[in-house]
Parts: structure tokens; sequence; C-alpha cells
């Protein structure tokens, strides 16, 4: 099986165990149910992984960090449930599953699985998203956009869309229902690398929000900001960016 066959299916499976989670945990205090999905689906991801590839590390969000990693060559980094607070909320869709492969110091692989719109986007062929019309939708979280955010939004003459995860929201500019990803909040190595290993499979620009490349498998797994975007935005939204 191919690294790239074996993401897909591990985020694939991942979320539709985390939908029975759902289910079994639906009158659950939300408190339960997100401990339960990040749990049980890191548990699963760290059984498969080390059956499938017994050689390779992991850096998942919801276990302890092994520094053995920074030694490896090939490095699975995941997030078991990106978007906790969303996959608590029952009619909400908008949650993910991070599967990736880092090897030799870049990105090689990677899956992004949205469970509950029934869709998994993978390397190696993920299609480019379709043309459009109309002023440039920009993607914010539903609590806090961040200063970034508006100040492309201004910047562009664009309009803000709300959404949950990091996850559905490059996967929603890899479908063509967004333009612009910019998130400059803080955020770490599993929240963005199987977004950006998608992304880049479809085209998209991929980068810091200053432009400088994106690094994975550091030893401090801290990614503050990125930048996922239809090309032709990203020298609009860096410069933004720096004059804010």
């Amino acid at each position: 099986m191919s690294d790239h066959v074996l993401a897909a299916e591990l985020a694939t499976a991942a979320g539709e165990l985390l939908l029975t989670v759902r289910a079994e945990f639906a009158t659950a205090p939300a408190a339960q149910r997100k401990a339960e999905g990040d749990s049980r689906s890191h548990e699963f991801l760290m059984r498969a992984l080390q059956l499938a590839r017994p050689d390779d590390a992991v850096l998942s969000e919801e276990g302890a960090d092994n520094p053995v990693r920074l030694h490896c060559e090939r490095v699975w980094i995941v997030d078991p449930l990106d978007g906790t607070r969303e996959f608590s909320e029952p009619d909400r869709d908008d949650w993910a599953v991070h599967v990736a492969l880092w090897e030799r110091g870049e990105l090689v692989a990677g899956a992004v699985a949205l469970p509950a719109q029934g869709v998994t986007l993978a390397t190696p062929s993920v299609p480019a998203p379709p043309e459009v019309s109309g002023p440039p939708r920009i993607l914010v979280s539903r609590t806090r956009p961040p200063a970034a955010a508006l100040q492309v939004r201004n910047a562009l003459d664009g309009v803000l869309v709300e959404m949950g995860s990091a996850g559905a929201k490059v996967a929603a500019v890899v479908q063509g229902r967004a333009d612009v990803y910019v998130h400059s909040g803080g955020q770490y190595e599993w929240d963005s690398a199987a977004p950006v290993a998608v992304a880049r499979a479809a085209g998209l620009h991929t980068s810091r929000v200053d432009g400088s490349p994106l690094r994975y498998n550091r030893a401090d797994p801290l990614l503050p900001d990125v930048l996922v975007c239809r090309p032709r935005y990203a020298q609009a939204v860096i410069a933004a960016v720096g004059a804010a």
C-alpha cells in the first residue's frame, strides 16, 4: 500500500470512527463527547500506523512528543480530531481528521477527511478548485477572526466566510467554496500539515503569512501562522499582512 493510499484510508477510517462516537455520546455532555472523540481517534491512528509503518515516527496532537522523531527520516503528523468544538455540536460538519507524512524535509503525502460531509481529500491527485467570479472569499473562525484576515478582507475588498476547523477551511479553498485562508493566531504542525499537503496537490499557494516556507518536524511543533489561497491572491495577501 502506498503512503498516499494509507493516509487516505486511515483518515477516512478515523472519521468513520468519530461519527460512531458522536452518535454514541449524542446525549452526553459536550466535554465528554470531545474527550472521547480525541482519545479514540488518536488511539486508532497510533495502532494503525504501528501496524502499517512500524519503523516510522508519529507526531500527534493527542500524544506525548517523542524527540526521537527529530532523527527519523519519516514522520507521520496527525491531528486525530481537528475542530473538536464543531465535532461536539451535532449539526456541524466543519471538522476533520488530518494524516500527513513528512519525509526528509518535505511533506510527501497527506489526507484530510471531512467525515460529516462524506469527503476525503488526499494526495497525490487533488483536482484544482473550479474558477469562480465575485469578490474573494476569506475564511475566518466563527468566534475569533484574526486581525490578519480582517486586514486582508479590507485590502482585497473581499467578504468573510465563517467556518470551524483549519482542515475544513483549507478543504473549502481546495473545493472552490472559498479563496483565501490566512491564519495568524497560533497553530501547531498537526493543524496544517495534511491540509497543506492536499492544497499543494491541488495547485494552491501555501506558505507562512510572510511568504516564507512552511517547515515541519521541528523541535518545537508550534507553527503559528499559515496562508493557503488561490495563487493569484498570494502576493496581495502577503503584502496586506505585512502592512498590518
